[in-house]
């Protein structure tokens, strides 16, 4: 069973916009199901379709399945169910031996930086850059399946 373990917190514009950052990932995902105990996501990032289905958070631990499908089929999908999508700039942020995932989003959602690091157990420890501050992992307002109800 594959599991995601994953930290979120927010991200301080200021000291956000003094990073070096690399070309970002353009990223536009939506949700064929929302319900609490599981989402199936339809994303395209970049050029690539992908297909999650992930299971009930519990503390910062979920059960996730990705699988990799034709990005044509992602923006059939997206476009044939007429499903509201999250549009987001996501870069990807070497930091003390770990990837920061920071997503910049766009629309509806503009102004929200939320920066995620996924890690190989729950007790793993990290650092902390200055530019995330509040940690909102159990948020579930964060959630992107929830984000999407803005869209």
């Amino acid at each position: 069973m594959n599991q995601e373990i994953e930290y979120k917190f927010l991200v301080d514009t200021e000291k956000w916009g003094t990073v070096a950052k690399p070309k970002p990932k353009r990223i536009v995902q939506s949700y064929l199901q929302r319900e609490k105990k599981n989402t199936v996501r339809v994303r395209i990032k970049d050029d690539k379709g992908f297909l999650t289905i992930k299971g009930i958070t519990v503390g910062v631990t979920r059960t996730e399945f990705e699988y990799e499908i034709p990005v044509q089929d992602a923006e059939d999908m997206i476009n044939e169910f007429q499903l509201p999508a999250i549009r987001k700039n996501r870069f990807e942020i070497a930091f003390k031996g770990h990837t920061w995932e920071v997503d910049v989003f766009e629309g509806k959602l503009s102004g929200l930086i939320l920066a995620e690091i996924e890690l190989n157990s729950e007790d793993e420890a990290f650092e902390i850059p200055d530019w995330a501050t509040e940690n909102v992992s159990d948020n579930p307002a964060y959630y992107n399946s929830e984000l999407i109800s803005k869209c």
